[in-house]
């Protein structure tokens, strides 16, 4: 059986967020169902990763395009100011408990969370 996770990514701090991308793509490699989900002041970096060359644009745009992102707060990423940068990237938003995602949905689908 497959081991599942899913990396809740809630710190805005670049290397928090570095540390979220490089082990999600690190367990995708090791044959992990993984799923990152970006909370908090971390749906920022969306916005700053759209169009800037951070330290982490590589790891990210590396990680969205091997379809690890579930999903990004809808909540954080409006009061963040990253909403539409979401939009943009056509992020899945997620909104499912008062405007954020619900851990109660991964653990019921049999994912361990994981929080950075």
């Amino acid at each position: 059986m497959t081991r599942k996770v899913a990396i809740f990514a809630f710190n805005g701090e670049e290397m928090c967020f570095i540390h979220s991308l490089m082990n999600a793509l690190d367990m995708k490699d090791k044959g992990y169902d993984v799923k990152l989900i970006i909370e908090g002041s971390a749906t920022r970096l969306v916005k700053e990763a759209e169009g800037e060359k951070k330290p982490f644009t590589a790891l990210y745009l590396k990680a969205k395009e091997a379809g690890l992102i579930d999903c990004v707060c809808r909540a954080c990423a409006s009061k963040m100011e990253s909403l539409e940068s979401a939009k943009n990237q056509e992020l899945p938003l997620c909104d499912e408990m008062f405007g954020h995602p619900s851990m109660a949905r991964y653990i019921n689908d049999g994912y361990e969370i994981i929080v950075v």
